[in-house]
């Protein structure tokens, strides 16, 4: 099947599937800071919400900051408890690539060792 004089093969399809991967995380960032405004506009009708709006022109900014800052604070604990690490192998046990280079370099770990086994017994 050809689109724009370009073949549609597997390999196209996969790309254009990473390319929309990409930006879906991007559009991420951009929800999640709708999200924040969304969350300032739900405290509207609140004593301190009113306080934010009045003087949204100080409040706003710092609440964004904060909002930020505590992002990254949950992002930075979220790396230093492990969750990252142990998400990318549990990810990796389900790759079938990645399955793959893992057995092939178990078998050459498995040909090394029997290797410096005989090379050992000779001596």
């Amino acid at each position: 099947m050809k689109i724009h004089k370009t073949d549609m093969n597997r390999k196209t399809l996969i790309r254009w599937k990473v390319y929309f991967d990409r930006s879906r995380m991007y559009i991420g960032y951009i929800q999640f800071f709708l999200i924040g405004i969304v969350f300032l506009q739900s405290f509207k009708d609140k004593s301190w919400g009113e306080f934010i709006f009045r003087n949204a022109i100080f409040a706003i900014p710092i609440a964004l900051v904060l909002f930020v800052l505590l992002s990254l604070i949950l992002g930075w604990l979220d790396t230093r408890l492990g969750f990252r690490q142990e998400e990318l192998r549990n990810l990796s046990n389900s790759n079938p690539v990645m399955m793959e280079i893992l057995d092939e370099l178990k078998a050459l770990n498995r040909k090394l060792d029997s290797k410096t086994d005989s090379e050992n017994n000779a001596l």
